[in-house]
């Protein structure tokens, strides 16, 4: 019957949560860890000591989920896993946020145990690790009891109903596959160049940016066969006028075959555009900056008698 099954299960759970309370303390595992930056730490030293990530030695599990969030609302930040030898970064590729503005966050899933150091691209003096661990075994005799009491407690009827859940929720994983997007912009000349990094590909993807409340680009059902997409935008945004960009996830396959794509529907990604000294500004100056040297250095004062 239905609800013998179903009275089943809830039995067998009960037993497993009394067993998993008496269990040692070992069980204590690190399965999720959020790191944050200290604010104003892109223009002060301060943080040097104390560390400018909070916390600045982390520990997380082998394929728990780390979570790197930008909370200075005073300038963007990266976390590039790497070390620096004095002010040159090395970066080693095990993971790189890219340029997160205030508020954005950045996910990543170690596979691997051992220490991963990283540090800010943008401003070197902020260095953090992250220890990853094996995950923490289970106490032998605990889980003995806990098979014995559930073996008993389960009858035929429960168990199939166990089973049938356990199939459907692996087919549900099977299916779901998680994206990630990152959204990081440049100013160029004329307007501003957004970059999306996918942590999947060939995702298809609605785009939209406003300013003003106004649409000042847009652009629907694309596809992105590589993980990063680039859109140039006819507009430049400000700290008192920002862009805001919006992606939504329309599912993950080839064009066309709508029917077989994987991965999230209406997942929505947002970011604020501020684009900060671009490249070519930073060319413009450069280029300034020799210009007067080179007068000054032609110019002489002739004295006259």
């Amino acid at each position: 019957m239905k609800t013998k099954a179903i009275s089943s299960i809830f039995v067998l759970f009960a037993i497993a949560a009394g067993m998993a309370s008496m269990a040692p303390a070992a069980f204590a595992d690190h399965a999720e860890v959020s790191i944050i930056t200290v604010d104003e730490s892109g223009f002060s030293q301060a943080c040097v000591d104390e560390g400018c990530y909070i916390p600045s030695v982390a520990t997380v599990d082998v394929g728990g989920v780390v979570t790197m969030t930008n909370t200075d609302p005073t300038g963007v930040h990266t976390f590039t896993s790497g070390t620096v030898n004095g002010f040159t970064p090395n970066p080693d590729g095990v993971f790189d946020s890219s340029v997160l503005m205030t508020g954005d966050s950045f996910e990543w899933v170690p596979e691997a145990s051992g220490e991963v150091p990283y540090y800010c691209m943008l401003h070197t003096w902020m260095v953090g690790s992250i220890i990853v661990q094996e995950t923490a075994v289970e106490d032998d005799h605990a889980a003995e009891a806990v098979d014995d009491h559930a073996a008993e407690a389960v009858d035929d009827h429960a168990a199939e109903a166990v089973d049938d859940h356990a199939a459907e929720a692996v087919d549900d994983h099977a299916a779901d596959v998680e994206l990630m997007v990152v959204i990081s912009d440049a100013q160029v000349m004329g307007g501003t160049q957004v970059e999306l990094e996918f942590s999947e590909l060939h995702v298809n993807y609605d785009i939209i940016a406003t300013q003003n409340g106004e649409v000042v680009f847009e652009e629907t059902g694309l596809h992105s066969m590589e993980n990063i997409a680039t859109h140039q935008i006819d507009a430049v945004g400000s700290d008192e006028n920002p862009i805001d960009v919006e992606v939504v996830s329309l599912g993950i396959g080839a064009p066309g075959n709508e029917d077989d794509w994987t991965g999230p529907v209406g997942q929505v990604t947002t970011a604020k555009v501020v684009p900060e000294f671009g490249t070519i500004a930073m060319m413009v100056l450069a280029v300034a900056i020799i210009s007067i040297v080179a007068v000054t250095a032609k110019s002489r004062v002739i004295p006259r008698f």
